[in-house]
């Protein structure tokens, strides 16, 4: 992903290419003082949370992606990647991130 990130139509902020990301997987970035971590699905859909899983804070750039959910590589807690929310029986919640796809570019919206 892009070290340095562009505002675009005030909140929304380029982060780079889309084909960047694996299919089944992420990349991080620093942005406004937040790690985050774009996620790819098998299914080319595409995800923002903040890089930190609920429970203790394990990197879920890191973890395994399937469907829709990721599963932090620390203590196998799954996350969903809409949402951020922890899946039963575990509970929490991460940041989540708007995020769209314009040209082939990743746009997160933050803030706003």
């Amino acid at each position: 992903m892009s070290a340095t990130a562009q505002t675009l139509d005030g909140a929304w902020v380029d982060v780079g290419g889309a084909q960047e990301i694996p299919p089944l997987g992420a990349r991080t970035l620093q942005l406004d003082g937040r790690k985050i971590a774009v996620f790819r699905n098998a299914e080319d859909q595409y995800f923002a949370l903040d890089d930190a899983c609920p429970h203790r804070g394990g990197p879920l750039s890191q973890g395994i992606v399937s469907g829709c959910k990721v599963y932090c590589p620390l203590h196998n807690w799954c996350i969903a990647l809409d949402s951020g929310a922890a899946l039963a029986p575990d509970e929490g919640l991460t940041g989540s991130y708007p995020l769209r796809i314009d040209a082939d570019r990743v746009l997160i919206q933050i803030g706003g």
